[in-house]
Parts: structure tokens; C-alpha cells; sequence
């Protein structure tokens, strides 16, 4: 009934700072580089901050966080509560005391109250392509100010961590054993001293997926209230619902900004549009800025649900590329963009792997492919696979045949999706900075 990750619940940080290991082959393209330990004590991570998509939550991109924190981050995937997530449980304080204009339901006789999705009002189709009244930009304006505000308790929560002041959030902590949505070892067993000053808390990176993505554009744009903000990365963003500048905030872009969209996103042209506007208000303020699109994806495919339900993302989402290479291209990608425009001292001795993404050469305009571009109807929302069934009958005997030239994992094993596509050819770059700007 349930799905469940393989984690391990409250692990240590690493003692010391991961380096590259020889690889088998010059030749072959790994979705992972392999690891080994140097003998440097006590390193400090930089962070990211993630954040989720509507109808998501903190748990929803376990595959695209754990990579990057297995590559030296501090990962941080928030749950927001601001009725765009399923369903958030708030337990209440032993004292009953909330937020100041929250009161609680005397009628209630449970310890906590649960934040279910929030449809607009006569507009609950607002997520969609053919939406004539288009987004409730009063809604999610307004979901993004409250993100926002959560986005600023997380980095003064990392920051009493880093301060040394671990047990005063192990305290204040109400998602532990016995309460509502909380994990059954709650904080139980972190040494908080091995966190003192371990945490590097500038530049740091703001990521989402879809509405988080929308949501990362304003953090990122809001430089005078988000100072320690570096750069953002934008997986998919929902970009008519993204604010213009001046609508929320009198700044605009000024930040670096790597965004990855899909293939099935690709296809909807007030979305590619937005997205494109706001890659070159970024650059406009001399920022350097990379946009490109995943070959065969759909948009959940930098989600676990890819990874977890791969036969259904074929079928119904009609999905081409590999669940785990798509996985990869998004951690890849972000990698090279990170170690451009992170300060040096914060990529310093990293063992990320470089697979000359960023590198691939722009679409020239008018080339914007269109082989597997959906019926209006399922716009955004899957492709179309032309001879589908003779494609899926045959693609076996294929491969058995003559295997195709596809990255690999860590263990050689090939990669395969539905449609192949070559090492250095799995994306298309719309926008990359200029040589002169690198």
C-alpha cells in the first residue's frame, strides 16, 4: 500500500571531504562519478534549498536531493504550508499557543490541524494549458509571499545550527514520535556539536521544481531580503505563474540561473516563452544563465515518481528518456552550473562529475524540434510517440541485437529508454552565455 525510499534517518555528516576515483573508461559517459575519502578533517558544505511543487512535499524529490548531497551539499527540501502541497500536518505546541492570528478549534480535541490543497475559487483548472481565465495569480502571489516567509525560518534555523545551537531546534521540534506526519525517531540520536560551523551560509543555491521553480525566481529575484541567496535553478518552472518583476517586488534579476525543462513543457509556448523572459532579464543584469530542455521528458520526471513508477511514466505520461538518466541530466547539469558560479572556496576540491552539458550548442531560432509535440490536449502534460506500438515491440530485439551508444551507471549498466539518444546529444540548449561572458 505504501512506497517506500531506502534512507538512512539522522545520518552523520560526513567526517571528511569526498574526491574522484579513477574511472574504468576515458570512453564511456557515467550518470555518477565514484567516490573515495581524503584525509581532510571536519568539511563544511555548502547549501541548497529546495523547494516543492503543487500537490508535492518535502519527500518528492528524494532521488534529485540525495544525489546532490552525496556530491557534498547540504540539501534542505522544505514542506510548505500554504495549501499547495496534498495535504501538511501543523502539530500544535504543548502551550496551544500559535501564530499570531491563528486560533484553535475548541471543538478539535487533537494536538494538531492538517493543510490540505487549496483549489482557487471558480478556477480550478488554473494549472492548465487551455485554461481560458489562465492562472489566480491572487492566489499564487500570494502562496509565493507565505513560501517566501518559510524560505527566511529555514535559514535561521540553519543558522542556529551552525551557531551551535542544535538542541534549542531538537527542543522546539514537534515532528517526532506520536505526533501527526512525523517520522518515528524524530531528531533522536544527532550529535548537534558536529554541526557547529559546518554549514557554509553564503551563496547559497535556491532550487524548485514546477511552482517551486516559480517560487525560486522571486527568491533569487528578491536580493535585498534574500542576501545570502547566490544563484537558483529552475526544474520545469510553472512559468505563467511566476511574478513579473515589479509585481511582487520593485527588483529584478540579477543572479545566475540554470533552468531545465522538459521536453512535455517545452511544447507549451506561453510556458517556454515566460521561462525564456526570465533567463534574459537575469542576463540582462549581467548574470550568467543557461536554458535548456531534457530529450524526452515529461514533467514529472525530475520527481521520485519517475524513478519509483517507471512503466507508468512510459505508458500513460508516454515518457522516452530513461527514469534514472533524466535524474542524472538534472543533477549533472546542476553540478557544472554550480561549480561556474559558486565562489571558489565553495567548490574547492569537489568531486563532480563534468559531462560538458552546459556546452551544448544553442538552437539556432526556428529549430525548435517538434517530432514529439502532443494534441493541444495533452499539452504539457505528455508527448506524442509516433508508431508507438511497433517502437515498443521492437526496441527490445534491438538492443539485444546491437546494443545503442547510451550513457551508463556507475556499474555499467545501460541506460535505456524508449528513444536513445547519444552522449552530448540528450539535451537542447536554448540560451548560455557568450565565451566573452564565461
Amino acid at each position: 500500500m505504501f512506497t517506500k525510499l531506502p534512507a538512512f534517518r539522522n545520518a552523520k555528516l560526513a567526517g571528511s571531504r569526498a574526491v574522484a576515483a579513477p574511472r574504468a573508461s576515458s570512453s564511456t559517459t557515467y550518470s555518477q562519478d565514484t567516490v573515495t575519502e581524503s584525509g581532510e578533517e571536519k568539511p563544511r558544505f555548502p547549501v541548497i534549498l529546495f523547494s516543492h511543487g503543487l500537490g508535492g512535499s518535502r519527500t518528492s524529490y528524494s532521488t534529485v536531493c540525495g544525489e546532490l548531497a552525496s556530491n557534498g551539499f547540504v540539501v534542505v527540501a522544505v514542506e510548505h504550508r500554504d495549501g499547495s502541497g496534498a495535504r501538511s500536518y501543523v502539530n500544535i505546541p504543548p502551550i496551544g499557543k500559535l501564530a499570531a492570528g491563528l486560533a484553535i478549534n475548541g471543538t478539535n480535541s487533537e494536538n494538531y490541524y492538517s493543510v490540505d490543497y487549496i483549489f482557487p475559487r471558480d478556477n480550478a483548472q488554473d494549472t492548465s494549458p487551455r485554461n481560458a481565465r489562465g492562472v489566480d495569480t491572487e492566489l499564487r502571489h500570494a502562496q509565493i509571499e507565505m513560501r517566501l516567509s518559510e524560505l527566511e525560518e529555514v535559514y535561521c534555523v540553519l543558522r542556529l545550527l551552525n551557531s551551535g545551537q542544535g538542541n534549542l531546534v531538537y527542543e522546539s521540534n514537534l515532528r517526532k514520535k506520536g505526533n501527526a506526519g512525523s517520522s518515528s525517531k524524530g531528531l533522536e540520536g544527532v550529535d548537534w556539536s558536529d554541526w557547529e560551523g559546518r554549514l557554509l551560509l553564503r551563496s547559497i543555491t535556491a532550487m524548485g521544481h514546477s511552482f517551486g521553480g516559480a517560487t525560486t525566481v522571486e527568491v533569487v529575484r528578491q536580493s535585498d531580503r534574500f542576501p545570502y541567496i547566490g544563484q537558483g535553478i529552475l526544474l520545469d518552472a510553472w512559468g505563467p505563474a511566476t511574478p513579473k518583476a515589479g509585481e511582487i517586488t520593485h527588483q529584478s534579476l540579477r543572479k545566475p540561473l540554470l533552468a531545465i525543462n522538459s521536453e512535455a513543457f517545452m511544447y507549451w509556448p506561453e510556458n517556454l516563452v515566460r521561462i525564456g523572459d526570465i533567463i534574459r532579464e537575469a542576463s540582462d543584469g549581467g548574470a550568467l544563465c543557461w536554458m535548456m530542455t531534457i530529450k524526452g521528458s515529461t514533467h514529472l520526471s525530475q520527481t521520485d515518481f519517475a524513478v519509483l513508477y517507471p512503466h507508468w511514466m512510459s505508458f500513460f505520461m508516454k515518457t522516452i528518456v530513461n527514469p534514472r538518466r533524466a535524474v542524472y541530466l538534472t543533477v549533472n547539469s546542476s553540478l557544472e552550473f554550480l561549480n561556474r558560479v559558486l565562489p571558489p572556496e565553495l567548490t574547492a576540491g569537489n568531486a563532480w562529475i563534468d559531462e560538458g552539458i552546459l556546452q551544448t550548442k544553442v538552437l539556432a531560432e526556428g529549430e525548435l524540434p517538434r517530432e514529439h509535440r502532443p494534441d493541444d490536449k495533452w499539452m504539457a502534460s505528455r508527448l506524442r510517440i509516433p508508431n508507438e506500438l511497433w517502437l515498443r515491440m521492437s526496441s527490445w530485439y534491438r538492443w539485444r541485437d546491437k546494443p545503442p551508444v547510451v550513457a551508463t551507471d556507475i556499474n555499467g549498466k545501460l541506460l535505456l529508454g524508449l528513444v536513445n539518444f547519444a552522449p552530448g546529444s540528450e539535451v537542447w540548449m536554448h540560451f548560455s552565455p557568450n565565451w566573452e561572458e564565461l
